[in-house]
């Protein structure tokens, strides 16, 4: 049983898919770890750290090679065509929107596994790669909001006069937004925060920031039975973006997350809203891979208004490889882990499983999940 960890090759792409820690758990249960030179660099591991946990070091090619593939992105086009046909490849494959991609990683041959398609059941927790990711995400938006704004977050008390705490505004209240909300606390902000799931609402409060939204009948059926947002009506969306509208005026940080699966992100932020804003208060757009939950945000840029408002619109936790990597290592060990028999030390794929049904993008040739076929 060979597995594979190619260098991750799209622009600005830190992570990489194996660390030394799960190197070894791979090669306790019986198989041959190849990391390609260089993969871990940009996350802080050598390949000394590689050899020492007991990988064997290759080219791109021979990872790329091998029966078990793990990648953070989905392989591009160039690396597709090095995929053994029958292997298993499991990564981010971002099926929404990318169509063609997806099929033509079928006519490759391989099972391809998207890890973003985990069920949120108590079984997966561990294996749940939007959530890893996202914690540090919320965390990280905080931080380069606090470096970003020209005052200071907690409220100080100086011989010279007192400093008010910076009010932060959390729209999205899924891991990111959970997390943004705690490390803007721990920070000294006053925090308030919006969602239109109403079960967030006790978790907002629960950890001492003040839920803001438009708490109707609608609002009280706003959520999916997997837990994610539902696409809200044109009605609902004018009242919210009201409220939203003025709160948003008084507010020196904003740090926005709104995701709903397969749609482009919804805009929350308007120009009009930021126009609002005072000079030198934050946007921090966590959804700018999607569109942007901000109208002005652009990806990977930082956008200064022209009432000198600063909209960040970095699409990922490139600047917290090493963490980001950590875990997302370990999220993907636990799912493979579930696809070796460990008295045999091989492969032993259960097609029936319902952690394989539920991640299965692609298999002998063709796309399978019901979602994208």
């Amino acid at each position: 049983m060979r597995i594979g960890a190619p260098k991750e090759t799209e622009a600005g792409e830190t992570r990489v898919a194996v660390s030394p820690e799960t190197v070894k758990k791979f090669i306790a249960l019986g198989a041959q770890i190849v990391v390609a030179k260089g993969a871990g660099l940009a996350s802080g591991f050598t390949d000394a750290d590689y050899a020492a946990a007991g990988a064997t070091l290759g080219e791109q090619g021979e990872a790329l090679g091998a029966e078990v593939v793990l990648k953070v992105r989905r392989p591009h086009a160039d690396e597709t065509t090095a995929l053994k046909s029958g292997a298993l490849v499991v990564a981010i494959q971002d099926p929404y929107g990318h169509t063609s991609e997806i099929e033509a990683l079928a006519k490759s041959g391989v099972a391809a596994f998207a890890m973003e398609l985990m069920p949120r059941i108590t079984r997966a927790q561990v294996m749940d790669v939007l959530s890893s990711q996202a914690n540090l995400a919320g965390y990280r938006a905080v931080i380069d909001a606090a470096a970003e704004y020209g005052r200071g977050f907690p409220m100080m008390m100086t011989p010279a006069g007192t400093v008010p705490a910076a009010k932060a505004f959390i729209m999205g209240v899924g891991v990111a937004g959970l997390q943004a909300i705690a490390t803007a606390r721990r920070l000294g902000a006053i925090v308030t925060a919006t969602d239109v799931r109403p079960a967030t609402k006790e978790q907002v409060e629960s950890l001492g920031a003040k839920f803001v939204a438009v708490e109707d009948e609608e609002f009280k059926q706003a959520e999916t039975s997997g837990g994610y947002a539902k696409e809200m009506s044109d009605g609902y969306k004018a009242k919210q973006a009201t409220l939203v509208a003025a709160h948003i005026a008084k507010q020196d940080i904003v740090i926005t997350t709104a995701l709903i699966p397969g749609r482009p992100a919804p805009k929350l932020v308007t120009a009009a809203m930021v126009a609002s804003m005072r000079a030198g208060s934050v946007i921090i757009d966590l959804a700018v891979e999607r569109g942007g939950n901000c109208e002005l945000s652009k990806a990977n840029e930082l956008v200064v208004s022209d009432n000198g408002v600063k909209i960040v619109g970095y699409s990922d936790v490139r600047k917290l490889a090493s963490t980001a990597s950590s875990l997302y290592a370990r999220n993907l060990y636990a799912f493979v882990e579930t696809l070796i028999d460990k008295a045999e030390k091989k492969l032993a794929v259960n097609w029936d499983d319902e952690l394989v049904k539920a991640t299965l993008l692609t298999r002998d040739g063709a796309v399978t999940h019901p979602n994208f076929r």
